[in-house]
């Protein structure tokens, strides 16, 4: 069965910074694109950033834009997001999710359990 597995969440000090990783089995990431995910409390989720399938073309929502980067590595099965400058406002749970085409776009096939992350100030 294809999975997705996020790790990296934690409590960091405003101004810090993560890295996310979402790591797949029974699937190969290289035929998909890749979103990050995040939803906090009383929040609708929000898609925070994606990467096409080869990589070539990244998205950001413009909340994180120049403080998160999306990466990937396919070779390894992995996706990353760091997150740089981290501020009050990114505290939430964190998503990864795939969907079976090489672009981004609305619908994810297949979701992780997420992972948290708290910014304290």
């Amino acid at each position: 069965q294809p999975r997705l597995v996020e790790s990296g969440g934690g409590l960091v000090q405003s101004g810090g910074s993560l890295r996310l990783s979402c790591a797949a089995s029974g699937m190969n990431l290289a035929y998909y694109a890749i979103g990050w995910f995040r939803q906090a409390p009383g929040k609708e989720r929000e898609e925070v950033a994606c990467i096409s399938s080869g990589g070539s073309s990244r998205n950001y929502a413009n909340s994180v834009k120049g403080r998160f980067t999306i990466s990937r590595d396919n070779a390894k099965n992995m996706v990353y997001l760091q997150m740089n400058n981290l501020r009050s406002e990114d505290a939430a749970m964190y998503y990864c999710a795939a969907r079976s085409v090489p672009r981004c776009g609305t619908t994810y096939d297949v979701w992780g359990q997420g992972t948290q992350v708290t910014v304290s100030s």
